[in-house]
């Protein structure tokens, strides 16, 4: 399918649905994100404990993530996120009820490990649909999408403040928020692509196996198993580490600022809400610079903001952490979606890679959470976050891994969309 296959207008309006669907994702991650806080102190965790039942949430998506490229090539995009909805619709209820009503770590993690699972598989699958919006436009897109990600976190997050401020349970705040983002999506989900578009790829993909067996099976092996890439293996490991200095500040933020600035809960949200703020920026601004400079130059100059406002959160005073939590927003605005759209450079490989890829990212999500607790437990929770510029640094040495293919040929698959511009 090229991309004359569709009119102009029916792209356009598929990619208004992705970044709605972006935008609701980013509202329900941040429903939970902005009361961590409170879930700690309503259940009397300490940072090791709050890490632990963190950990639920990772496996869940990791559970889930390695086999959402294969539902969703057989059943479709939208419903496989439909799935992942609901099933997030069931874990925010039970992490509500967990806090409000049973008190129990184990209810809480139950409830965060079904909100990982559906929230995984939503986000493989919106991404895949990004991933396609994007090459039938000929345009780097996906920052945007993730922009809007990122909007709706901000969006959340004060809201989330303000729940916060007027001590509103749990319960009522994350299972309405879910009931309201779900209903919004399964409207804005009726104008993503035609499944004629997936059916379409599929059948190239299967051919392009075939004609793999006929030159030998090991050579078709290959072409299977996207865990045999060592480029894709390398852009997983950049997904990770932006993964890691991004799902730090969503998990531990707010934290860090009420225990080691003794600032009030709220205002703790009011710094996650600032770093959420600048990386929405750094996403909207960032499709220029990646089409300007190009993906590795913009990551390595990002990810070194992402060291400044770390630091800057950790040894400056309060206004200084302000400022830094800005810096930090702007530092991992572009990794995930950069990695992901790096992912998907060869459209025929896009399902299985990104597949792989985002479940390599979100090993930092397990791994994050009991980590930055443990040493939370022994050093603060503030010094830990020492972690993040130091994963920081260390990923400049693989960046090349996410450089864009020859400019020969990103040229000509672009050519059909600026025709019809």
């Amino acid at each position: 399918m090229t991309t004359t296959a569709l009119p102009r207008e029916r792209v356009v309006a598929a990619r208004t649905a992705v970044f709605v669907v972006f935008a609701l994702a980013g509202i329900a991650f941040a429903t939970w994100a902005s009361r961590i806080a409170d879930a700690k102190a309503g259940l009397d965790l300490s940072a090791g404990q709050l890490g632990a039942t963190l950990f639920a949430m990772s496996a869940g998506s990791m559970l889930a993530m390695p086999s959402t490229g294969r539902l969703a090539e057989r059943f479709g995009v939208v419903p496989t996120i439909r799935v992942g909805m609901l099933i997030g619709i069931v874990g925010f209820g039970v992490v509500g009820a967990g806090v409000d009503l049973a008190e129990s770590r184990l209810v809480v993690a139950v409830g965060l490990f079904l909100i990982g699972s559906g929230v995984g598989v939503w986000d493989v699958a919106m991404n895949l649909e990004g991933a396609s919006v994007e090459r039938l436009l000929g345009k780097t897109v996906m920052p945007q999408f993730h922009a809007a990600f990122s909007g709706g976190t901000v969006l959340s997050a004060l809201i989330g403040s303000g729940m916060s401020w007027a001590s509103v349970p749990l319960l009522p705040h994350l299972l309405g928020s879910a009931l309201l983002v779900t209903a919004g999506g399964f409207v804005a989900m009726r104008a993503f692509l035609p499944r004629e578009i997936e059916d379409a790829q599929h059948e190239r993909d299967k051919a392009a196996e075939a004609d793999a067996r006929a030159e030998g099976a090991v050579a078709a092996a290959l072409v299977r198993s996207a865990w045999l890439e060592p480029r894709t293996l390398l852009i997983g490991l950049v997904v990770l580490v932006a993964a890691f200095t991004e799902g730090t500040a969503n998990d531990w933020l707010a934290v860090a600022f009420v225990e080691g600035h003794d600032l009030p809960t709220w205002a703790g949200v009011l710094a996650f809400a600032t770093f959420l703020s600048f990386m929405t920026i750094g996403r909207l601004l960032g499709t220029r610079w990646l089409d300007t400079y190009g993906r590795v130059p913009v990551l390595r100059a990002t990810f070194v903001l992402a060291v400044v406002g770390s630091l800057l959160v950790i040894f400056g005073n309060d206004w200084m952490a302000f400022v830094g939590a800005a810096v930090w927003g702007v530092g991992v605005s572009l990794g995930f979606p950069v990695g992901l759209s790096a992912s998907a450079d060869d459209p025929k490989r896009a399902p299985a890679r990104m597949s792989v890829v985002a479940t390599i990212g979100y090993f930092a999500f397990i791994a994050g959470p009991p980590a930055l607790g443990f040493l939370g437990d022994h050093v603060g929770v503030l010094r830990s976050l020492l972690a993040v510029g130091t994963m920081a640094l260390l990923v400049q040495l693989i960046l090349e891994s996410v450089r864009e293919p020859a400019k020969a040929a990103t040229t000509a698959e672009a050519e059909p969309a600026r025709g019809r511009g």
